[in-house]
């Protein structure tokens, strides 16, 4: 089985890494020894969040196994808490790699977000939301999980 070809290694200064040593802020929604989940700041939807590993990998061709079981375990985790918590209809989970797969930060990430009937995906613009909306909607995450 072949791997795409890369252009570049993994990038420790991209900004999921800085988040993970705490260098960038981040609405912390969850976190266990392997991942951490954060709300994405631009949301395609509301309660959009990024589960990440905290090891270092590029995307889904060069994470070590257990860390993308594990980073799969807080994704099932995540969906079932922002469909609990927005009393959304499902869930929509997406990864990309590679920037011909549409990956534009260069550290394993899992998009989960509350989906409902009927209503579109926002554009991914690249504006970023309110803070204290997205500090709201990380409140409204983690009771949903208590």
């Amino acid at each position: 089985m072949s791997t795409p070809a890369r252009t570049a290694a993994y990038d420790d200064q991209n900004v999921f890494a800085k988040i993970l040593r705490g260098e960038l802020p981040s609405h912390k929604v969850y976190e266990d020894d392997k991942t951490m989940a954060i709300m994405d700041i631009m949301p395609r939807g509301d309660g959009h969040v990024l589960v990440i590993p905290k090891a270092p990998s590029r995307n889904i061709f060069d994470i070590a196994p257990e860390d993308l079981n594990a980073v799969m375990a807080t994704v099932q985790k995540m969906a079932h808490a922002v469909v609990a918590a927005f009393s959304a209809d499902g869930s929509t989970v997406q990864q990309f790699s590679e920037p011909a797969g549409g990956q534009v930060v260069f550290h394993t990430h899992v998009h989960v977000i509350p989906r409902f009937e009927g209503i579109s995906l926002r554009p991914h613009t690249g504006d970023m939301a309110d803070n204290n909306v997205l500090a709201g909607h990380a409140e409204k995450i983690r009771a949903a999980m208590d």
